[in-house]
């Protein structure tokens, strides 16, 4: 019996994914693949959105703007009020656009620039809460893990023709200039 490539596989079968071997017995549905993708979208992005909330309007015991800004100077960054502004509004629409898969390598990689700052301030506490930076690193990993695989077939993005079929290009892409951006706004801070 002839097989045929994973790429003629993939592009006959949109059910299959790229990699995964259609021929054995399967042990992930796409089904699953995408609807834990969904479930990691949602929670990072709506988590990231509520921390951009807090800095922005208060809510949830947050800071605000003049709060936040606050925290922004001592922290060392300049126009600490501006920062909080900037901070708050990638928080909270990268969240959002992470949670319903809207430009997904964008939205992940708003998060990563984000996040890489705040592992910056959190670093000297150790590794551990309450003062230490593992929390800021695993959302991190999990906001770039999205830019660089995708939103799964449960996004926007799947109505979106420019986005629609995900390249690992645009997600790499788009890692490196969150961390680019990240590096600018650090050389930024005293």
């Amino acid at each position: 019996m002839p097989s045929s490539s994973p790429s003629t596989t993939a592009a006959t079968n949109p059910t299959v994914r790229p990699g995964l071997d259609s021929s054995g017995p399967a042990t992930t549905s796409p089904h699953a693949y995408d609807a834990g993708l969904l479930l990691l979208r949602l929670v990072l992005g709506l988590t990231m959105a509520a921390h951009g909330s807090q800095k922005l309007f208060g809510w949830f015991g947050g800071g605000g703007i003049d709060g936040t800004g606050q925290f922004f100077t001592m922290s060392g960054y300049p126009a600490g009020n501006a920062m909080a502004v900037v901070a708050g509004l990638t928080e909270t629409l990268g969240g959002l656009a992470l949670a319903v898969g809207l430009l997904t390598p964008l939205a992940g990689a708003a998060i990563v620039g984000t996040m890489v700052n705040a592992i910056a301030v959190t670093w000297g506490g150790g590794f551990f809460a309450p003062k230490g930076s593992e929390y800021e690193l695993l959302l991190t990993a999990g906001a770039a893990a999205l830019a660089l695989t995708g939103p799964g077939r449960y996004a926007v993005d799947r109505f979106l023709p420019v986005v629609r079929s995900h390249r690992l290009a645009y997600g790499a892409s788009a890692v490196v200039v969150g961390l680019l951006t990240a590096g600018v706004i650090l050389l930024l801070r005293k």
